[in-house]
């Protein structure tokens, strides 16, 4: 067994039918894991699972359609997921919304709870649902894919920004409540990285030069560049980290 070996472990990861949510559970997947693919549209989630089994072997994916938005769904996700699995031992909560950009002072306030509510309260909510199981086992590793935007000001993505820095402080306070069963909490704060959901910071060629010129490695991300950070807090390899944010954006924030 090496340290990156996640054989006998079954991971649930939201948003997973695309982008970084799709890589996360891909490399997880190579490396042994059972994966739950979720996402809104199920014959989107069926199609992602059948590929994840071609590519690694028939029983390596299923796939369990969920709104985050709906308690109602995330608990069916669960419910669905042990019943195929007989398990969970790691949650990558992924799944986000951002509907607006541009200042707050003009952000509507159903568009502003819509990204607090799916960005924070639905993250707390899966969680709340998987970790029962996680203490009864004594085991566990519940991951949150943040973003840089919540370790600096935005002119353009305030509420989301807001949103990111709060699942930050969610990591370290669920780690401090459930470190005592052995349960890791962390999140992965990615830069600006080539994904539909943020298609409007580098589809236009004079936004992603500005934005990568400004950082040591002068380029844009790709999923896959967030996914073996993943793979990491989920398997042995991550078994002493909790509470952490771990920043991978090329060198963004620090330049």
């Amino acid at each position: 067994m090496t340290l990156f070996d996640m054989k006998g472990k079954v991971a649930v990861i939201t948003g997973s039918t695309r982008g970084i949510g799709r890589a996360i559970a891909e490399r997880m997947a190579e490396h042994g894991a059972k994966v739950v693919i979720s996402s809104r549209k199920a014959d989107v989630c069926e199609q992602v699972a059948s590929e994840i089994n071609d590519r690694f072997g028939k029983g390596t994916a299923v796939a369990i359609a969920a709104n985050i938005s709906s308690k109602e769904n995330l608990q069916n996700l669960v419910d669905e997921s042990n019943r195929a699995f007989g398990k969970i031992d790691v949650l990558v909560c992924n799944a986000a919304s951002n509907p607006y950009y541009g200042p707050l002072g003009g952000i509507s306030d159903d568009q502003f709870r819509k990204i607090l509510d799916n960005n924070i309260v639905a993250n707390n909510w899966l969680i709340s649902m998987v970790v029962p199981q996680m203490i009864e086992r004594k085991d566990g590793s519940i991951i949150i894919v943040s973003s840089i935007g919540g370790l600096k000001g935005s002119t353009i993505l305030g509420a989301y920004a807001i949103s990111k820095a709060a699942d930050m402080q969610l990591a370290r306070n669920l780690a401090c409540e459930y470190g005592k069963h052995n349960i890791r909490v962390n999140c992965i704060a990615p830069g600006l990285i080539k994904t539909d959901f943020a298609k409007a910071l580098w589809d236009n060629p004079e936004n992603l030069k500005a934005s990568t010129s400004r950082s040591p490695l002068q380029r844009i991300g790709i999923p896959d560049e967030i996914a073996g950070c993943a793979v990491l807090m989920g398997s042995k390899a991550g078994d002493f980290m909790t509470g952490q944010t771990v920043v991978i954006d090329g060198g963004a924030t620090v330049s």
